[in-house]
């Protein structure tokens, strides 16, 4: 492995993938599905492992110890940067996961070409997390909440915590 430099934004969406995958998931499947390449994914998990958010056999997530990354630590070792407004895909508060349940007044977007809404764009954790949502719901919604605990405000943190347990909960790996 390479000198541990500490963890990397997309180790998040490598970790969030394992967490949503069935048992028996393979480097290659996380690659394709992250957008990320195999050489990148195997970093990531030795990362993660380094940093005790995976077991040593680097399969299982150890999803308490994540979960408390995610609300406590994220924000501050990857905060969100938010841009100029454009068009693009709805994300933390704006995303359906969250917007289905909480009045919203602004709109937050990764920036995307052929996205349909416009808002305030935030630059996401990896350059191809886009096209990786895109192609799955189950991430995307992951993904957004975990924005949510970038930016959000304390409510809705709360309430991106508990939706993220939920999922944890009844999640394979």
């Amino acid at each position: 492995m390479k000198h541990h430099n500490g963890m990397r934004p997309h180790d998040i969406a490598v970790l969030l993938k394992i967490v949503l995958s069935e048992d028996g998931w393979l480097n290659k499947d996380l690659s394709a599905a992250l957008k990320i390449s195999p050489a990148e994914i195997s970093y990531s998990l030795s990362r993660s492992a380094l940093a005790g958010l995976l077991d040593v056999s680097k399969k299982k997530v150890r999803r308490q110890a994540l979960l408390e990354f995610l609300q406590h630590g994220l924000p501050y070792v990857f905060p969100a940067i938010k841009g100029q407004v454009t068009k693009g895909v709805p994300t933390a508060y704006a995303a359906p996961v969250m917007s289905d349940h909480l009045v919203i007044t602004d709109i937050v977007v990764w920036s995307f070409s052929k996205g349909k809404a416009r808002g305030e764009s935030v630059v996401p954790l990896y350059p191809n997390l886009v096209e990786a949502v895109l192609e799955d719901k189950d991430l995307y919604d992951v993904l957004a909440l975990v924005e949510v605990l970038r930016m959000g405000k304390v409510r809705e943190k709360e309430y991106a915590v508990k939706l993220l347990k939920q999922i944890f909960d009844r999640s394979h790996a």
